[in-house]
């Protein structure tokens, strides 16, 4: 059973420094850092249409909320800060216009088995908007029987009855954005706390029919303890959501300049971090949850840890998902990130650009990038090894019309490069599978880069992994 290999002491301190390298997180196959803006609207469209034909059939929709009522100083995401009721409406028409002309392109047949509202500050929007938006979704597209609906939602701006009214509206998953409960460190990052208290919300969206609720927190923030994460973590379990994740907060002041208004507090180094990391994952998995990923934890019945025990794990930029849920990821709003069979397409970064774009009767490709078949099977390899931490070449080649072999070369797999984490016992392999231990599990994105040839040139433009 996956919760039983996991709820052990295994985190090797010196192992994860001696292995504490820059990689990608793979989140996509190339990275994001090798879009092209070579890649035009056209490419997109022919893209879009070609996806009616190709695996997964099923449909994911990424809406992408890129407004705050305030900046926090940690934050690392692509947001706005809210300034006004008219530029707001603007975004929304503009998304309704996008959602239109990306669906008269897709097959009506195809169902939606996942809808994800991220950013930003989704639930700050006026209910009303949002249920303007659900209802041009459910107008366009079919649903699934069951699918998933979601919203990433700051427990500062959300009342109880917002709750209630998403329930409504469809909303059945919620990621509450906590981040930490003392009440001085966020007011140092610049962050509201919870409007109100976390038993509320969660019971209030347990009895609205809410069927999972995360609790997301960040560690490694500047002036946060141990103790400070650990009583997060602490409340989380008193609690008892389906999910708990603890992102590691990354440090990036030359991309996010507002963050250097938080260098007058104490960053806690690579130590310190991995203490609150081993602390928290101990805690956690002692009390009964499978630890997902680096970051993600569930309970035993969840669907994310039935499908890692069933090896149907799958990872796309909105995070973890089963295999069964997993559809091609069609993203609207800016910023967004589709990531289809052949390819990925991102949207302008600009809020100006992106509405312009769409008030022009455009579509507002930013940069993309078109897989070859090659890296199609590389994308598959990695995603088995970085979730389901386990690799069958066979099993890979029957997805691909082709031979254990020819995974084998479409990765450049050579076992002579996993003998160091053979000796270190992280994994263990022959020449038709690999499988990741639980000591390996903290190392796998380390592990990940020998199954990726780009990865045998540089490791430039990417943070530690750990």
């Amino acid at each position: 059973m996956a919760e039983k290999s996991m709820n052990t002491n295994i985190i090797d301190r010196e192992l994860i420094k001696k292995y504490n390298r820059p990689g990608p997180r793979y989140t996509s196959y190339p990275p994001a850092n090798h879009f092209t803006d070579s890649f035009s609207r056209d490419d997109y469209l022919r893209m879009l249409k070609d996806s009616n034909g190709q695996w997964p059939r099923k449909i994911s929709l990424y809406i992408h909320i890129p407004f705050c009522p305030q900046i926090c100083y940690f934050c690392g995401c692509n947001t706005n800060l809210m300034r006004s009721r008219q530029q707001v409406r603007r975004y929304i028409e503009a998304l309704k216009k996008e959602l239109r002309m990306v669906a008269g392109h897709l097959d009506r047949s195809r169902v939606v088995s996942q809808i994800h509202w991220g950013g930003g500050t989704p639930n700050a929007l006026p209910m009303d908007d949002i249920e303007e938006v659900m209802g041009v979704i459910y107008d366009l597209f079919t649903l699934s029987n069951d699918p998933e609906v979601a919203m990433e939602c700051s427990p500062a701006y959300l009342e109880l009855d917002d709750v209630v009214r998403l329930a409504r509206m469809g909303f059945n998953r919620m990621s509450l954005g906590i981040q930490d409960i003392n009440d001085r460190l966020l007011e140092k990052l610049h962050r509201r706390p919870a409007r109100y208290p976390l038993e509320d919300l969660y019971r209030t969206a347990k009895k609205s029919g809410f069927r999972g609720v995360n609790f997301d927190y960040v560690y490694g923030l500047p002036g946060q303890s141990l103790d400070d994460h650990m009583a997060s973590i602490r409340k989380a379990l008193e609690i008892g959501p389906e999910r708990i994740v603890a992102f590691s907060y990354a440090h990036v002041p030359w991309f996010k300049e507002h963050q250097k208004k938080l260098e007058v507090y104490h960053l806690p180094e690579a130590d310190e971090k991995l203490t609150m990391l081993e602390s928290a994952y101990n805690l956690i998995t002692h009390e009964g949850y499978v630890a997902i990923g680096m970051d993600h934890y569930a309970r035993p019945g969840d669907e994310l840890a039935r499908a890692l025990e069933n090896k149907t794990l799958h990872r796309n930029f909105q995070g973890y998902v089963t295999r069964e849920k997993t559809g091609q990821v069609y993203a609207f709003g800016a910023t967004g990130i589709s990531q289809l069979s052949d390819g990925y397409s991102q949207n302008t970064r600009s809020l100006d650009g992106y509405m312009e774009a769409l008030e022009a009767g455009q579509l507002p490709v930013m940069r993309g990038y078109r897989v070859s078949t090659t890296e199609k099977i590389r994308r598959r390899v990695l995603n088995e090894i970085m979730c389901n931490h386990y690799l069958d070449f066979e099993s890979v080649a029957r997805e691909f019309d082709s031979t254990a072999s020819g995974i084998r070369q479409a990765v450049e797999y050579n076992p002579e490069s996993l003998a160091e984490f053979k000796e270190d016992g992280l994994v263990d392999y022959d020449n038709q599978r690999v499988r990741v231990t639980p000591k390996g599990f903290f190392l796998i994105r380390n592990i990940a880069m020998k199954f990726d040839p780009l990865m045998s040139n540089t490791t430039k433009g990417y943070s530690k992994t750990i």
